[in-house]
């Protein structure tokens, strides 16, 4: 069993930065790929990136690829997005979530809250 909170969501003007965090608690995190998703408004949720349990493989979605970098640190069982130059249409919920398998569709296994990302014009 994993339990993922995610932080570091807020409000934020048009080609600012912002660094999400993903905490998880349980057992074996390293042994679990991570992913980022994200909801807006009247919209399906959407793949953001993936990493695999080592860090060496990653994928983004083409909307961020270049902008977004996504992290992890074993150790400390957490899991990163640095978002920049951040856009108006990246406002939304984000979503982490973890597999055994790095995968681009959401049927991770376990999901956090969200957090909210807001970019103003």
């Amino acid at each position: 069993q994993v339990q993922l909170v995610e932080s570091g969501g807020g409000l934020v003007q048009a080609g600012g930065s912002l660094r999400l965090s993903c905490a998880a608690s349980g057992s074996g995190f390293s042994n679990y790929a991570m992913g980022w998703f994200r909801q807006a408004p009247g919209k399906e949720r959407e793949f953001v990136a993936a990493i695999t349990w080592s860090g060496r493989i990653t994928h983004y979605a083409d909307s961020v690829q270049g902008r977004f970098t996504i992290s992890r640190d074993n150790a400390k069982n957490t899991v990163y997005l640095q978002m920049n130059s951040l856009k108006p249409e990246d406002t939304a919920v984000y979503y982490c979530a973890a597999d055994r398998v790095l995968r681009r569709d959401d049927k991770y296994e376990y999901w956090g809250q969200g957090t909210q990302v807001t970019v103003s014009s």
